[in-house]
């Protein structure tokens, strides 16, 4: 199989929120998100027919449900099976691709959170975080950012079946121009455009030591 930046992106996704089948051929992405779905064919093959899936509420959403063989048995090599919530582990991706593929994970299952602390005037505090319901993922997740990036994060235990790998502000701006090394990277636009409000209030009162991470995340 042949890396590129949209394929990391793809298996980023499918590590958070796809399914493979038990059968052994089928793999299934749904997002309440259309974009999320439409990024997903788009970034992995054009062809395929964006569907719909009712929950158990009643809600319909975008679906993509397809069989690839081939594809499928990459991914289980690759370290990706079946029910995986809570067993996931280690996923074999190029470091060339794995910020791609971290985008991936962030545009599944993560999140940015921001706001001026209270305590100090004139702090404005950032915090990206990557959810899951298997520890030993955001153990391995954790270590790679860290060598890879130098960039520092904690577990938490989120009281809800789930684990958060948390970083902060400075550990945050480092992995988000990782992640949007170029303006043209496939990801979803909801959450780039709640990054970029929260980058143009940090440079607005930037110090030293945020202005070079910041000079690199001009959209």
């Amino acid at each position: 199989m042949n890396w590129t930046s949209d394929f990391a992106y793809v298996v980023g996704l499918i590590t958070t929120d796809g399914c493979l089948s038990k059968d052994g051929r089928h793999i299934d992405f749904t997002s309440k998100d259309l974009e999320q779905v439409k990024n997903f064919v788009r970034a992995l093959n054009p062809k395929i027919r964006i569907t719909s899936k009712k929950s158990s509420t009643g809600i319909v959403y975008p679906r993509v449900q397809f069989s690839d063989v081939n594809l499928y048995r990459y991914l289980i090599s690759i370290g990706l099976h079946s029910n995986k919530s809570k067993t996931l582990k280690s996923i074999l991706v190029p470091d060339i691709f794995f910020a791609d593929f971290l985008r991936g994970c962030f545009d599944g299952d993560g999140c940015t959170y921001s706001y001026w602390d209270k305590r100090w005037k004139s702090s404005f505090l950032l915090y990206l975080s990557f959810v899951s319901a298997s520890l030993d993922f955001l153990k391995w997740l954790q270590g790679k950012i860290e060598n890879l990036y130098k960039a520092k994060g904690t577990i938490k235990d989120d009281g809800k079946s789930a684990f958060q790998l948390i970083f902060a502000k400075k550990s945050s701006l480092i992995i988000i121009r990782k992640m949007y090394h170029s303006p043209k990277v496939t990801c979803l636009t909801r959450k780039k455009s709640k990054i970029s409000k929260s980058l143009g209030i940090i440079r607005g009162q930037s110090r030293s030591g945020e202005t070079g991470i910041l000079a690199t995340l001009r959209w």
